[in-house]
């Protein structure tokens, strides 16, 4: 099975998908598991 990770970009719109007030439940639920399949930073 390959591990997929969200990419810097994508990870930065489901951000503020998620802090914005106007977006569906949907919409915040489909941003928050792209954020839970982004790759650690690395220190």
């Amino acid at each position: 099975m390959t591990q997929r990770k969200t990419s810097a970009k994508v990870a930065s719109i489901a951000s503020n998908v998620l802090r914005d007030d106007r977006t569906s439940a949907k919409s915040k639920a489909a941003a928050g598991s792209a954020l839970s399949q982004r790759a650690p930073k690395k220190k």
